[in-house]
């Protein structure tokens, strides 16, 4: 739901050359989010709590919020953020991944830094963690 304090989700899609299973295994497990994104305990279980290792920013409480294998998971991260990735599988062996990263407000400081400026560094930085996911599922 918008708000007028909202700011917009960061989206990205890339197509990979992997088939979807693969590129499934790799966003809704524990082994496959800790090889290119954070260290973690996620299970592919609507309700399931995890921790994701945020290295300096600690340790983030994560619940999953939706899974519909193998085209989507759904995340809260934190107080504030939902993580969905969405798979779509393309002709040839290829799949379409598209990262949302929602949450995003005007009116919230979190780590001594404005949402604003918190989203764009993760703009950029989603760019980068998206293609090693690229990198890790097409090896």
């Amino acid at each position: 739901m918008e708000t007028q304090n909202s700011l917009p989700d960061i989206s990205q899609t890339l197509t990979f050359k992997a088939p979807i299973l693969k590129v499934w295994d790799a966003v809704s497990t524990s082994k496959g989010l800790s090889t290119w994104f954070m260290p973690n305990d996620l299970e592919a279980v609507v309700g399931h709590e995890f921790k994701l290792d945020a290295g300096p920013f600690g340790v983030q409480t994560c619940i999953v919020k939706e899974v519909e294998a193998p085209n989507r998971i759904s995340f809260s991260w934190g107080v504030h953020w939902t993580l969905t990735i969405l798979l779509n599988e393309l002709a040839d062996n290829e799949t379409e991944c598209t990262l949302i990263h929602a949450g995003w407000r005007t009116d919230i400081v979190e780590h001594g830094m404005p949402h604003a400026a918190i989203r764009e560094r993760m703009n950029d930085g989603w760019a980068g963690i998206h293609r090693a996911l690229g990198k890790f599922v097409e090896a």
